[in-house]
């Protein structure tokens, strides 16, 4: 028998949901991943047209939210239905999404908003992205369009999910649009990402002080994962020390302080501002990482540490690695933490739900030593359509029946939305949800 322990949150700790709007929204066929799984990329064949048909479910969906008791959502707009031609915006698509943010409000439930989650309206996709140094200034026009228009119902900004990450498998793996294996286009992308998060940020604290508002909150939500060596050998932790830096350091120092740090440039940041009012922290799992003398590794081998706790996807799962990540980030940087998305993929609802009560267990850790984490999203509310995996991956609180859209509350959702009401885990809890 495992032994779990009871723990608390503060009051004003927040916890919620994440979702992004590519994954759950279906019908927008103007977008880069509708023609990515058109061309066949999917690894099981499925495709991200209908996905949740959230667009069409929007109130349905929020109540799914209520009875988890969340106090906070974080979504995500689809540029591609709000731009839908360069320079041409979409008044519909946006009046859908302030509909749905003022039904979240009634609802109690406060939006931290993103504005890029990894989809492209295909008229930037085909001006090569993110790649294309005008990219910079097209972000800023669109990031200006929406907070003109949605400012005065959000406080809370994400300018772009996981660069980092969109970068790696869209330009180094392959395995995403636009399907390219050219590390230069990686740091050029990388440059031109964290520049518009700059701007990004300027312009809608600017546009919401315009607005009258003076409690804007922006940042990025940055994937991090921890690099551990394979042995304490010298070249082990030179090999991680390279996949943290090139993966997650420099993307760091360009967000948070305005850097471009080698080999994005060799400047220091002009101004001690800061271009972030919080550090958005992603995590899911750890790599072991051995040196490894082929071309074909760069740099070195990501492996699975022996014998661990694996989920469907074959990721360790390591709770005290969000601990030690954020531990690590609020020593570097003071800036407030919110887990921006946090979850495992479990088909069978097998063990989410001890995964939630360790990851949030490391959270009570953090805050009792003084970190300030304001905030835990988890990944996902539902089942959605999961990027090059396809709908198989299943990380959802909710189970959906993709062939009737039926949504059914797991167990574990069922946990996570006591824990939402108790701010915290109890023993009835403990006896109910972790002992058998």
């Amino acid at each position: 028998m495992l032994s779990y322990q009871s723990y608390e949150l503060p009051e004003d700790f927040k916890t919620g949901t994440a979702t992004s709007s590519l994954q759950i929204e279906g019908g927008d066929r103007n977008n880069s991943w509708y023609r990515w799984a058109e061309e066949g990329h999917i690894k099981d064949g499925t495709h991200c047209i209908v996905a949740d048909d959230h667009w069409n479910r929007v109130g349905e969906d929020i109540l799914l939210m209520q009875k988890l008791n969340v106090s906070v959502y974080r979504m995500s707009l689809e540029w591609s239905r709000i731009e839908p031609e360069e320079g041409k915006f979409d008044t519909e698509a946006i009046e859908h999404y302030r509909n749905e943010i003022k039904l979240l409000k009634e609802r109690g439930i406060e939006t931290l908003v993103t504005l890029h989650h990894f989809s492209n309206p295909l008229w930037f996709e085909d001006r090569d992205a993110w790649v294309n140094k005008e990219s910079v200034e097209l972000f800023t026009r669109y990031a200006e369009n929406v907070v003109n228009s949605l400012g005065d119902l959000v406080s809370n900004w994400v300018t772009i999910n996981e660069p980092n990450i969109y970068l790696i498998y869209g330009y180094i793996f392959g395995q995403w649009p636009p399907g390219k294996t050219k590390i230069g286009e990686f740091f050029k992308g990388a440059r031109n990402m964290i520049k518009a998060h700059i701007r990004a940020y300027e312009k809608i604290h600017s546009v919401r002080r315009g607005l009258g508002f003076n409690d804007t909150r922006v940042g990025s939500a940055m994937h991090l994962r921890l690099f551990d060596p394979k042995s304490p050998s010298i070249l082990d932790k030179i090999v991680c020390w390279l996949y943290d830096y090139l993966t997650q350091k420099i993307f760091l120092s360009g967000t948070i302080e305005g850097r471009l740090c080698f080999p994005l440039g060799f400047g220091s940041g002009k101004d001690k501002k800061r271009y972030s009012d919080f550090l958005g922290i992603n995590y899911y799992s750890r790599d072991i990482v051995k040196f490894v003398f082929s071309p074909g590794e760069a740099f070195g081998r990501r492996e699975v540490k022996k014998d661990a706790e694996v989920n469907d996807l074959g990721w360790e799962i390591y709770p005290e690695g969000l601990y030690r990540v954020c531990k690590d980030m609020y020593n570097l940087y003071t800036l407030p933490i919110v887990i921006t998305e946090n979850g495992t993929c479990d088909k069978e609802d097998a063990f989410r739900t001890k995964f939630i009560y360790d990851h949030l267990y490391q959270v009570k850790r953090l805050i009792d030593e003084g970190v300030a984490v304001k905030a835990y999203y988890h990944w996902t509310l539902m089942d959605n359509f999961e990027w090059a995996e396809g709908l198989s991956a299943r990380f959802g609180l909710y189970h959906v029946d993709y062939e009737t859209q039926k949504r059914t509350l797991r167990k574990s959702g069922r946990f996570f939305s006591e824990l939402c009401e108790k701010k915290g885990v109890d023993e009835d809890m403990i006896n109910k949800y972790l002992k058998d």
